[in-house]
């Protein structure tokens, strides 16, 4: 069920001309009707000879209700280019003309209207000038079909000239991604909130849920009509009113989209090729301030120019939008801007990322040939475009930021798999071929910046590692694996650390540590809490005397040097070859020490099994064989 729309400058007979190709006159508001103008969207349909019914929505031609038009020829099929004969090419003309060569909509007709006004030398003259407008254009070959709405001469050929342009045309694919753009909403009696919109990408059933964005709030579809006939399923393309329960019409605005649950998710940031159109007034600044249209959506916005300082009429650039407020789309959606003033056309593109990572470092060769790589891109290459730029993949992201079926997405990632572009990896994530050397590369300078920043730590914690590169652990684990296979990195316990990284002390730092530890040798056996240590050295330093085995750690509260800690060691050892048993009161007059101390000492030696603690006493512990003739260990 394609769906066309008119265009062209106001009263030139847009509306009286879908009155009589249908019977049905669009203007449906009072005031329209008495100023006998079309103000707003008109809808009609009409039945081609084909069989074939085709959704129209007739536009507003005047200046003032241009932005009004543009909420009725987003995802139109055709168009239906009106230029009266008495008057010719408009101001309108040229800019309805130039928005729907903006959006790319390619097919259509071109109706010479009020012909019976002027003589047959005088419509050469206008027919002349229509192609001059065509020329160089995707409409150059179009139909131009002398048409009088009044007298009802050329209709026939007008109809068949439709039906011709909408031949051969594919029809609207269903992608598992239903959508659509509310442009009315209102109140019927018994049946409450009633949007209608043209439905894009998929289907809408009766009892369907479906989420209303930008706000998320989720719905049920009560009912369905296209074309006045109430329909169980909406078919991608066609015009539908769907009866929502469960929202109220004071929730909705027109621009707003109502999407299959689960499929969409909304964005302020976008990235986009831009067109600035020829007939612009004034060149782009980086930054100007924007109307953007998408749908039947409305929505201020910032350009950022990503190629340039500015960019001028007549020219394509690379730019990020920046919305106002956020919006749902998809990547290859087309899109217009606008001056806020003068309320002209700026232009208008393709969105190439609905959800890139990041606001874009201006005018960087990388981001650039990302862009052209997206510029006109299908599913498949947007895929390899990001496993390029980021080495992996997961599939809901990849679902997401395309805004199709993860079933979809995986079989395109298949494809890619099948020419060598993609690489499987576990947990549903998918890597570029070169993704292992350029992650290995990653963790590697990762590794190496943390122990620039941290020269006093022997190594880098995993998951701070992890939480730094931004990965999903299976993506994580595999590039550590692959870099410890490469011997690039090594582990200690759970910290990672380039080979051969090794902790170096400044020579003040050197100086410090002398000074303190010559201070402890005077009096070894009363040595510093963890609390004077830190005071005296710092966390770092102290950490990293810790991490070089110079140090050993009592419980939560001591510090002593390792010489200190050997030698209690051996004491206790040779004490228990002679003893067999020692206790803390022993321990303490041994080393002649506090209590406190010896109990640490002890506890300490438990809980490496040098010791083990029977009753009061201990025993030399089953870690150094039950021989206390065996080497103590300080580690």
């Amino acid at each position: 069920m394609p769906v066309i729309a008119t265009a062209g400058h106001v009263d030139h007979g847009k509306s009286a001309l879908v009155e009589a190709l249908t019977g049905i006159h669009p203007d449906r508001l009072k005031e329209e009707q008495i100023r006998e103008m079309t103000i707003d969207l008109g809808f009609a349909w009409l039945t081609l000879p084909n069989g074939e019914t085709v959704g129209i929505v007739d536009v507003p031609g005047h200046l003032d209700f241009i932005e009004n038009m543009l909420a009725g020829v987003g995802g139109i099929d055709a168009a239906l280019l009106v230029v009266a004969a008495d008057e010719g090419v408009m101001p309108q003309t040229r800019e309805h003309f130039a928005i729907l060569t903006l959006l790319e909509v390619c097919r259509g007709v071109v109706a010479l209207n009020k012909t019976d006004l002027v003589d047959p030398e005088w419509l050469a003259l206008v027919e002349e000038e229509i192609r001059a407008l065509l020329q160089g254009t995707c409409w150059e070959a179009a139909p131009i079909v002398p048409v009088s709405a009044r007298t009802r001469a050329g209709l026939e050929a007008l109809v068949a000239a439709l039906q011709q342009a909408l031949e051969g045309q594919p029809p609207p694919p269903d992608l598992g991604r239903a959508r659509l753009s509310i442009d009315r909403v209102f109140t019927m009696p018994g049946f409450g909130t009633v949007v209608t919109g043209t439905l894009r990408d998929g289907c809408f059933r009766v009892g369907d849920e479906v989420e209303i964005w930008p706000s998320g709030r989720r719905a049920r579809i009560r009912g369905l009509q296209s074309y006045r006939r109430r329909v169980e399923q909406a078919l991608p393309g066609s015009r539908a009113a769907i009866n929502l329960s469960g929202v109220s019409p004071e929730e909705l605005r027109r621009g707003d989209w109502v999407t299959v649950p689960g499929r969409f998710a909304p964005t302020a940031l976008l990235d986009a090729a831009l067109i600035h159109w020829e007939g612009s007034p004034r060149p782009l600044p980086h930054f100007a301030e924007v109307k953007f249209f998408h749908g039947a959506a409305q929505i201020m916005a910032r350009v950022r120019l990503l190629d340039r300082e500015i960019l001028p009429p007549g020219e394509m650039g690379f730019v990020q939008l920046v919305l106002s407020r956020p919006t749902v789309v998809a990547p290859g959606d087309r899109f217009i801007l606008r001056w806020p003033s003068p309320s002209i056309t700026l232009g208008g593109g393709e969105i190439l990322d609905a959800h890139p990572a990041r606001r874009h470092r201006r005018l960087r060769p990388e981001v650039l040939t990302t862009l052209r790589a997206l510029h006109r891109a299908d599913p498949a290459s947007r895929l390899r475009v990001w496993l390029r730029e980021a080495g992996s993949l997961a599939l809901p992201e990849a679902s997401r930021r395309l805004a199709l079926p993860p079933e979809t997405v995986r079989r395109w990632f298949e494809a890619l798999a099948e020419r060598g572009e993609a690489i499987p990896l576990a947990g549903d994530l998918w890597a570029a071929p070169d993704w292992q050397a350029r992650a290995v590369g990653q963790l590697v300078e990762r590794v190496e910046a943390y122990h620039r920043e941290n020269p006093l730590r022997r190594g880098m914690p995993r998951e701070e590692a992890r939480s730094r590169l931004g990965w999903p652990a299976p993506i994580f684990e595999a590039v550590l694996q692959a870099a410890l296979r490469e011997g690039q990195i090594e582990e200690i316990g759970p910290l990672i650390r380039r080979p051969g990284f090794t902790i170096r002390l400044t020579e003040a730092q050197r100086q410090q540590v002398e000074t303190w530890l010559t201070g402890l040798r005077r009096d070894p056996w009363h040595p510093p809490t963890w609390k004077e240590a830190e005071a005296a050295l710092g966390r770092e330093l102290l950490q990293a005397l810790l991490d070089e085995g110079r140090l050993i750690r009592l419980g939560e509260e001591l510090v002593m040097p390792t010489e200190t800690w050997n030698e209690a060691v051996a004491r206790i050892r040779e004490h228990l070859q002679a003893h067999g048993t020692i206790s803390a009161a022993e321990a303490r007059d041994l080393l002649r020490t506090s209590r406190r101390v010896a109990v640490a000492l002890l506890e300490q030696m438990d809980a490496l099994g040098i010791t083990r603690r029977v009753g009061d006493v201990r025993v030399w512990g089953a870690e150094s064989g039950g021989d206390p003739g065996s080497k103590p260990s300080a580690s």
